[in-house]
């Protein structure tokens, strides 16, 4: 007896995958729940796992194109002893696709550019040497347009700001023991940022609301995106109903986002309907930027380095941590005097935490 491994559910409109990586080697035994391939679409990448213990037979290879439904793989019942079975599975083998992988080509760069060449190697042999070409993944490709098309659907303007941090960071030293204690999760930065985020969208409505056609959404949820690195590029998962959830609910909803992205386990519908977006480049070593838009949002917060600058208190020079915030909003939808207001806002509550408190 076999169970097929179908291509699962991708998300509305998408139909194909690239199948990036085979896991398992054909004819391995596999465990229940154990991930067999990785699909990769135009939005985020995803593992498949087996749903039966048994012996793998796959059914389609490293980079092909598979659509949903088609059988990727089948899976024998499994018929070896008792104490086979409990042997450890072999580890995975990931097989690179015709897009490669960017780490091993970057080693098998390397590695060619070191090793010894003959005096009289011709030109074409060094330049072999000196370059690689691969193209696109799915994803880099779908960030690039996506990136290029925001820049040119949206009047896009930037306006900064700078937040005191140092309140925020002592609520954290005080109360991370006692936080985590009782909700079981640290008191992290990024969920302070977030709460405060959400607050101020409830003053400045207009850069939750986004253009469709000649016609102004207005959302009232606040379906906030949080952008997360992963080695693949730029994903950015959606916390549903952020304005519904407290600092404890918004550090639980962010860290298993941000985690199951890095893990290419984010669903597709965990990527879609984001109202407002907050990036950290901060978490690199970013002092300034500009970030870009999310299309079809109307603004994203951009995070950056907390550095220690002397600014003035009450007459006087002192040294305080700071961060430098930018607000990239919609000009067509949103003016400046709204964008402005919304980092003022975002100011008041972050450098006076006990204001978050109050306004919930």
């Amino acid at each position: 007896m076999s169970m097929q491994v179908r291509v699962p559910e991708l998300g509305e409109s998408i139909s194909d995958a690239l199948l990036v990586f085979l896991l398992k080697e054909d004819g391995a035994t596999v465990r229940a729940d154990e991930p067999i391939v990785e699909l990769e679409t135009d939005k985020s990448a995803m593992e498949v796992a087996a749903e039966a213990a048994g012996r793998l037979s796959v059914r389609a290879q490293a980079g092909e194109r598979v659509r949903v439904g088609a059988v990727i793989a089948e899976i024998a019942e499994a018929t070896d002893s008792p104490q086979r079975s409990r042997e450890t599975p072999p580890a995975p083998e990931r097989r690179p696709t015709a897009n490669g992988d960017r780490a091993r080509s970057a080693e098998r760069v390397a590695t060619a550019a070191d090793e010894p060449r003959p005096a009289a190697a011709s030109r074409e042999e060094r330049r072999d040497a000196d370059v690689e070409r691969a193209p696109m993944s799915e994803l880099r490709r779908t960030i690039a347009r996506r990136l290029v098309e925001a820049q040119h659907q949206a009047a896009i303007l930037t306006t900064f700001n700078e937040i005191d941090v140092g309140e925020v960071q002592a609520l954290r030293q005080r109360s991370r023991e006692r936080f985590k204690a009782r909700h079981g999760v640290d008191l992290g930065l990024m969920s302070l940022f977030a709460r405060a985020t959400v607050l101020a969208l409830k003053d400045v409505t207009i850069l939750n609301a986004s253009i469709d056609g000649d016609d102004i959404v207005y959302h009232h949820r606040v379906h906030l995106g949080i952008a997360v690195s992963t080695p693949r590029g730029l994903v950015v998962p959606v916390v549903r109903d952020a304005d519904r959830l407290d600092v404890a609910g918004l550090e639980r909803a962010i860290a298993d986002l941000a985690a199951r992205a890095r893990e290419t386990k984010v669903a597709p519908d965990d990527l879609r309907g984001g109202t407002f977006t907050i990036t950290n480049g901060g978490v690199f070593g970013s002092l300034l930027s500009t970030p870009i838009l999310n299309p079809p949002q109307s603004g994203i917060l951009g995070m950056h380095t907390i550095q220690p600058r002397p600014v003035a208190r009450d007459g006087q020079v002192v040294i305080r941590p700071m961060m430098y915030v930018a607000l990239s909003y919609d000009h067509r939808l949103v003016d400046g005097a709204q964008a402005v207001s919304f980092l003022v806002r975002l100011k008041e509550l972050l450098e006076d935490p006990a204001r978050m408190a109050l306004a919930a």
